[in-house]
This record gives structure tokens, sequence and C-alpha cells, in this order.
């Protein structure tokens, strides 16, 4: 199954500073079809975005050198259309988030961990897929992983 819109493989950026989880990640999203790139550094992942030009960011929010919102709102002034979903493992997010919303910048923050085929959910509706034959197709292999 290839995620893609009319002519072209959606590219995904995964950036996390704990190379396991950005690793995995990538991996499970290129299994589904995304052409996915994975970062452990945020600058690189910056830097990245100006050639790259990803369809999707998915970033931890708390990393050195650069959060995930500030690297989030950094990409999207190279790609508008990027959307992004962020990560975090910790609960005293809430500051970061509610800054980047009276920025203007509205971001969802999703708990880790997270199971990939939920995190696959969040992605088909952040890039509006979910009426997709690809998504259904998704959806009827994911009923049958649970009848197993």
């Amino acid at each position: 199954m290839i995620m893609t819109v009319p002519g072209k493989q959606l590219r995904v950026s995964v950036v996390d500073d704990e190379v396991l989880i950005a690793s995995s990640l990538a991996t499970v999203l290129c299994d589904q079809g995304f052409d996915a790139s994975f970062f452990t550094e945020p600058l690189r992942a910056l830097q990245s975005a100006r050639y790259y030009a990803p369809d999707l960011l998915i970033s931890e929010v708390l990393m050195p050198v650069l959060s995930g919102i500030e690297l989030a709102i950094r990409v999207q002034r190279y790609c508008p259309k990027c959307k992004v979903l962020l990560l975090s493992g910790q609960p005293d997010t809430t500051d970061l988030h509610t800054t980047s919303r009276a920025n203007e910048h509205t971001f969802d923050v999703l708990q880790k961990p997270i199971h990939p085929t939920a995190l696959l959910k969040e992605i088909q509706s952040t890039l509006g897929l979910a009426g997709s034959r690809a998504y259904r197709r998704f959806q009827m292999k994911d009923e049958e992983c649970r009848r197993q």
C-alpha cells in the first residue's frame, strides 16, 4: 500500500532525539507506503526540510537545541503546506503548547508511547486520507490483525 496523493508519494520527517524511537516510527511509516526519513537532531531536520519538503512533520516536543514546536514553526516557513504532529512523553509540555497557540500555531500533541495503529490513524486524519482507498485497505488490514 503506497500512501499517495495524486501523483506523489507522501513525505514524512520523523524527529526524536532518541534514535530508537525515530527510526522505529520511520520504519513503520515506510512499511505503510510513506516516504519517511528520520532525524535525531532537529537542526538537521530543518536543513533537510529546505529540499525534502515534507508533507508531514512528526516531532518530539522536548529536544535539546530546538523544541519540536520551534522546529515545526521553522519548517512551515519553508513548507507552508506541511502538516505537524507533535509527540510528548512529558506532562510539562503544556506551556509550550499554550505559547504556540497564542502565536497562532496550532499543532496536535500526541502522548507517548503511542501504538503504531493509533499513530497511523492520526496521520491519516491529519493528512485528510480518511476517505482514500489506501486508508480503507489499512483499516481492513488493521481489523484482520486484531482478529488474529
